[in-house]
């Protein structure tokens, strides 16, 4: 990450916390109600008073800076940050439109009314999630919702940053967020040249394609993990989505169950907490049509379904096997966000790999990639070419829009 956007998030958080702890927060709630400032300031207090958690969740990531429903309204999660001294990942939304306007006359609306109050807690901005993959061959042969190229938002980058230069928030970090599969994909490089960190969504739970029992989760992850950051130019790498559902079908050998997304949280989220910057998903469910259900507390209680406990010296996430074989061969990690809402308030996405439901213009979101030539360094200490992850990833594609029409 380039000095200024460290030093920007350093001086947000504070010096005693030395990494993110997160979770991410719709728009809308799980009946598919706009969220009032009470129901958002409700959320970020149950985040941070969590019994067992292994440390402050003082940081809510955000989709859009619209409220729900409306065409340019500010969404009621700034005053409530403001209230709770909440840090946010601010998120404009990027899809089904050809300019972010509406997004940043919310954000500078919102700016005009709060100034610094506002601005002091935002810790970098989220131009779009997941469109790279949803225009990519696969994501176009799965119908997978409406998204963006790279020069699109490559372009919203700029028109953000430009437009907010005058603003309490001049200086403040940018990303995008989108799967491992974009970011490995070379025809996507020029939205990293402009950002100034990588964030990533991932989901072993949706890699049906593959051995993806509980146990094999940490390799799974690891793996996706090591191939964003062997394409990052040595930029960080911040987890935006990621977890283990609760409830639900399953999907190929991932069981949905407590004890499962509880064993996620223990052998994969311990081991990067302190490590990586993390957004969890998620503490509260949100889209009624999704079957697959996350929040790891039921209506917002701040006893967990599962001990958040960590160890006081949790470990490495496990590599994959030097002989590559089936199990945690490295692939298009299931991704997606039941939470996701688009700029004009028309739809929601529902969460998980290629797993979409709700109205108007909900997105699906899951693996992608082409098939560029350079290297990346898997999980294993072994090297695989680029075109071969990607075609694995492809290989996955049909499993995925298959979960988005079940959900």
């Amino acid at each position: 990450m380039r000095l200024t956007a460290a030093l920007s998030i350093a001086a947000t958080l504070g010096a005693a916390q030395a990494t993110i702890l997160g979770f991410n927060s719709g728009a809308s709630d799980d009946k598919g109600n706009a969220k009032s400032q009470q129901d958002f300031e409700r959320e970020f207090k149950a985040a941070k008073s969590l019994d067992g958690a292994p440390g402050d969740f003082n940081t809510i990531r955000l989709y859009s800076n619209i409220q729900w429903n409306t065409p340019d309204t500010p969404i009621a999660a700034f005053p409530a940050a403001i209230a709770t001294n909440t840090s946010l990942l601010l998120g404009i939304w990027a899809s089904g439109t050809d300019n972010i306007d509406n997004e940043l006359k919310a954000l500078t609306a919102a700016l005009d009314e709060y100034g610094s109050k506002l601005a002091d807690l935002v810790i970098a901005i989220s131009v779009g999630s997941e469109d790279l993959y949803r225009v990519s061959e696969p994501g176009l042969r799965n119908k997978a919702g409406v998204g963006q190229n790279a020069e699109t938002i490559v372009g919203f980058i700029k028109d953000a940053k430009t437009r907010l230069a005058n603003t309490p928030l001049k200086g403040k970090p940018f990303t995008h967020v989108d799967t491992w599969t974009a970011w490995v994909n070379g025809s996507n490089k020029a939205v990293i040249d402009e950002i100034d960190f990588l964030a990533v969504n991932a989901f072993p739970f949706y890699e049906s394609e593959l051995d993806n029992k509980i146990g094999n989760a940490g390799p799974l992850l690891s793996d996706a993990l090591a191939a964003t950051d062997g394409v990052a130019g040595g930029k960080d790498v911040w987890i935006t989505e990621t977890g283990w559902a609760y409830s639900g079908p399953a999907f190929g050998a991932a069981d949905a169950t407590v004890d499962n997304a509880g064993e996620y949280w223990q052998e994969v989220g311990c081991k990067l907490f302190g490590k990586r910057n993390v957004f969890w998903y998620t503490l509260r469910d949100a889209n009624p049509a999704n079957e697959v259900k996350f929040a790891i507390t039921d209506n917002l209680s701040t006893t967990p379904r599962y001990n958040l406990a960590c160890p006081a010296n949790s470990g490495e996430l496990p590599k994959s096997s030097p002989t590559g074989n089936n199990s945690t061969t490295p692939t298009g990690n299931g991704t997606g966000s039941s939470n996701e809402t688009n700029s004009d308030n028309t739809g929601s996405g529902s969460g998980g790999s290629g797993s979409g439901s709700g109205s108007g213009n909900g997105n699906v979101s899951g693996p992608a990639g082409s098939s560029p030539t350079a290297p990346i360094q898997s999980g294993a200490g072994s090297f695989l070419s680029i075109s071969m992850v990607n075609s694995m990833a492809m290989a996955l594609s049909v499993v995925f829009a298959a979960a988005a029409w079940a959900l």
